[in-house]
């Protein structure tokens, strides 16, 4: 395994298992299949009701608590001083566990100040070892770096080989924030795994799309959480510590970058709205 040090100290390993739209009844299966196959970052999340199974999964592996890194994201509906805190005991009590590894607010709307401080005392309380933010671009991180007591660890924004996320990379690297990616093969967009370019390289060194396209984010520097509910792809999507990548493959990849989102642009005014809405309705039914 490699590892990004985050600036507190804390060791987070570069590729971990991500379980967005596992569906709960399959989840304890799939992260077990994780564990064996050597994952130890698994990604979840409140909006995706499956922390139940991952801390089951966890729990039944056999490895013990602190050779695992567990991440899980505070939803939008739960922002507000003390109201992030609350959920966040009770992601603890779902996980069942004493403490998240990292926990970071899901979306860059709503209170997200109040919730921001909720996290920066749950770490002071060591209820998690490292806190941040998820899709946050460069002028909230900015701004919530400059004015938070304790600046964000991690920023997790959708990046892969056709939006690298150039810009907003180069000011969480000078912000000392790493950078991890979600959907690292744009969930399959533009034709992803059949893409020339990506298979011209992976059979140059006899791996798979997903394979190259995962060590070319990690030689950058961003942290990958791939998903899969097949043990087989877990295996491949694992098996990129023993090749590199060429200049060459490099550049060709570096151009591939359409510098746009090929999943969910928050940028996108529609996009924005149709959040906006979700939230409001979840808010009323809360």
């Amino acid at each position: 395994m490699e590892y990004r040090q985050l600036y507190n100290g804390v060791r987070m390993p570069m590729l971990g298992y991500g379980v967005y739209q596992i569906d709960s009844s399959q989840t304890e299966r799939c992260v077990l299949d994780a564990i064996d196959c050597g994952y130890r970052l698994i990604d979840t999340a409140q909006a995706y009701g499956n922390e139940e199974g991952v801390g089951s999964a966890v729990a039944k592996s056999g490895v013990p608590r602190d050779e695992m890194f567990i991440t899980s994201k505070v939803w939008v509906t739960n922002f507000g001083e003390g109201n992030t805190m609350r959920s966040i005991d009770e992601s603890l009590r779902r996980l069942g566990t004493d403490y998240l590894d990292l926990i970071l607010l899901h979306q860059a709307y709503g209170d997200y100040y109040g919730a921001y401080r909720d996290l920066e005392k749950a770490y002071e309380q060591g209820k998690v070892r490292a806190i941040g933010v998820s899709n946050f671009d460069f002028n909230r991180i900015l701004d919530l770096s400059t004015f938070a007591r304790i600046k964000p660890m991690v920023n997790q924004v959708e990046t892969h080989v056709y939006w690298q996320q150039r810009q907003n990379h180069q000011v969480m690297e000078d912000l000392d924030i790493a950078h991890e990616a979600w959907s690292p093969f744009a969930e399959g967009a533009n034709g992803f795994f059949r893409d020339p370019i990506l298979t011209a390289i992976s059979q140059g060194h006899g791996k798979t799309v997903a394979q190259v396209a995962l060590r070319y984010l990690m030689d950058l520097g961003v942290i990958v959480i791939p998903k899969s509910v097949h043990k087989e792809r877990m295996e491949q999507n694992f098996d990129v510590f023993d090749f590199e990548l060429t200049d060459e493959g490099r550049d060709r990849i570096a151009r591939m970058d359409a510098d746009k989102s090929a999943v969910l642009d928050h940028r996108d005014p529609k996009t924005v709205a149709w959040l906006m809405g979700l939230f409001a309705n979840e808010s009323k039914q809360a």
